[in-house]
């Protein structure tokens, strides 16, 4: 069974994507908590974050170090890091620039044109 990320990941739906590497993604959450909310993956779709290969495990941690500063450098605020693991079958790492007003499960609402600006603003 193919989770929607993997369908992302094979290019069959969507996304604003930040980065890309062969083995990690990096896109913006359509249903964001603070602006800038993004989601790190592996490209191998398991369901949990600790069922990773040691090669990927460390891929995924790599990205979220590397798209995390990108996200403080450009964004100027603290990133705040989930991992869930309820929500989408697929392992996954979530980052958000902080907001004050912030509290788990808020999602605001963004136009495309908005997320295709800040994509543009945190796209390595």
């Amino acid at each position: 069974m193919s989770s929607v990320f993997s369908k992302i990941v094979a290019g069959e739906i969507p996304c604003y994507k930040i980065y890309e590497d062969d083995k990690t993604l990096a896109f913006l959450d359509i249903a964001p908590e603070t602006p800038g909310h993004t989601l790190v993956i592996p490209k191998v779709e398991v369901d949990k974050v600790y069922e990773l290969s040691d090669e990927d495990y460390v891929a995924l941690w790599d990205t979220v170090r590397k798209v995390a500063l990108r996200m403080e450098e450009v964004l100027g605020a603290r990133t705040l890091m989930k991992v869930i693991g309820t929500d989408v079958p697929h392992a996954h790492v979530h980052l958000m620039p902080h907001d004050p007003t912030w509290h788990h499960g808020r999602e605001i609402k963004m136009s495309p044109e908005e997320m295709q600006e800040m994509c543009d603003k945190l796209k390595f």
